[in-house]
């Protein structure tokens, strides 16, 4: 049975929270296994709780906190109820990954550390700069809720009570081995709508026009393999070209993140299927 208290422990630039009353109407009625190579914050992984999953995301940061989740909850809660949320505590935190020593830190501690930091920083945004290191200010918010013991449990238990494998891997190999009738949800950086939209600060890699143009031959693949497929993008004119033989639906979107607050509000997004009716 679907556990309603699944939802994601993250705020992350990109979240489908707003888009999914569409994205579960475009989503199979029937599948195999269940794959995300860019899994994200997880919220149409937390909507559906396909039994067979494979998520992936190339931003270890991430994958560590899901794999934490699953395997030392109890050790993160307990180092999650530690942190203050006060401005000075905060950059002594933020600042950990400047030192050579952060390599030596537990795997809990960097998920508690990453966790703290997304509830606490300014908008919730996850940014790094070039070197890959957390670059967001102090967010000065009243009573955040640092410690969602709540949601976290729910997320063990569907964890470690499905087949949920957790990979950190380039986004091809995340669904080398998806076979017909599984179903890929692949929800990528977005193409920019304009020069200074960019969210860049997502992995030290970036994610530009060439990767988008690898990840369509990549759709294409999964598409000659049998696998249902579902794509969504930013509706950009390159976007719309490049998947223009799948016949793209377009729908509007509210922004999740952005720094400046006139930044906010709908844009058009694309979604793209192959190999199954809905």
């Amino acid at each position: 049975m679907r556990n309603p208290l699944l939802q994601p422990f993250l705020k992350w630039a990109g979240g489908k929270r707003q888009l999914l009353p569409i994205l579960k109407t475009k989503v199979p009625k029937k599948y195999n296994k269940y794959y995300e190579p860019f899994v994200g914050a997880g919220a149409l992984l937390f909507e559906i709780q396909p039994k067979k999953a494979v998520i992936n995301d190339i931003n270890s940061e991430l994958i560590n906190c899901y794999r934490v989740i699953k395997e030392d909850l109890n050790d993160l809660i307990l180092d999650l109820s530690q942190h203050q949320n006060e401005k000075e505590y905060y950059y002594q935190i933020r600042d950990l990954d400047r030192s050579d020593s952060y390599c030596e830190i537990s795997n809990v501690k960097k998920a508690s550390r990453i966790i703290y930091l997304n509830k606490t920083c300014y908008n919730g945004l996850f940014r790094v700069n070039s070197q890959g290191q957390f670059n967001v200010p102090f967010g000065k918010y009243k009573n955040p809720k640092i410690v969602d013991e709540v949601v976290l449990k729910a997320i063990h238990h569907y964890l470690t009570e499905n087949s949920v494998d957790i990979r950190n891997v380039d986004f091809e190999a995340a669904v080398a081995d998806a076979k017909k009738g599984d179903f890929i949800y692949i929800d990528p950086p977005y193409d920019p709508v304009s020069d200074t939209s960019s969210f860049t600060g997502y992995s030290i890699d970036g994610f530009g026009k060439e990767e988008q143009k690898r990840l369509k031959s990549l759709f294409t693949s999964l598409d000659e393999r049998g696998c249902k497929v579902m794509l969504s993008n930013s509706a950009t004119p390159f976007i719309l070209d490049l998947y223009r033989d799948y016949n793209p639906i377009i729908v509007e979107a509210k922004r999740n993140i952005n720094s400046v607050a006139i930044g906010r509000g709908k844009i058009d997004e694309v979604l793209v299927m192959t190999n199954y009716d809905f």
